[in-house]
């Protein structure tokens, strides 16, 4: 039997980046701190992320038919803080706008503008695929 506490330990030590997600809501654009993004597929280009079930905006992002992958840059930490706190981010944030009227957060080191294609039941998260 797997020990949660030295699993989680042990996960840390995995070094990866840090992404916000976005996407639209009712209430306008929210986001969230990731840091389980990963490339999926080169044919079609997919990518994945995984918002914890526990997340007050987990269902938005669930149902919500785009989102954004915003690749944070070693400016962005004080905005990382933030989403990881509340959907809303910081309150001085000034959003970007793309043609389909998607929400996005500028300066940042890439972003990937998705078309929700599949998710999956993760355990205690879900699997959004764009």
């Amino acid at each position: 039997m797997i020990n949660l506490d030295e699993f989680r330990f042990a996960l840390g030590k995995y070094v990866t980046g840090i992404t916000i997600v976005t996407c639209n809501s009712e209430n306008g654009p929210i986001g969230i701190t990731a840091n389980s993004f990963s490339s999926l597929s080169l044919s079609p280009p997919l990518v994945l992320w995984a918002p914890a079930k526990a997340s007050k905006s987990h269902n938005t992002f669930l149902e919500a038919k785009y989102f954004i992958v915003h690749f944070a840059s070693e400016n962005h930490i004080d905005l990382c803080k933030s989403f990881s706190m509340s959907a809303n981010g910081e309150s001085e944030l000034i959003w970007a706008y793309n043609d389909e009227g998607d929400a996005f957060i500028e300066n940042c080191s890439a972003r990937f503008e998705c078309i929700k294609y599949s998710h999956f039941d993760g355990g205690d998260h879900s699997i959004i695929v764009g």
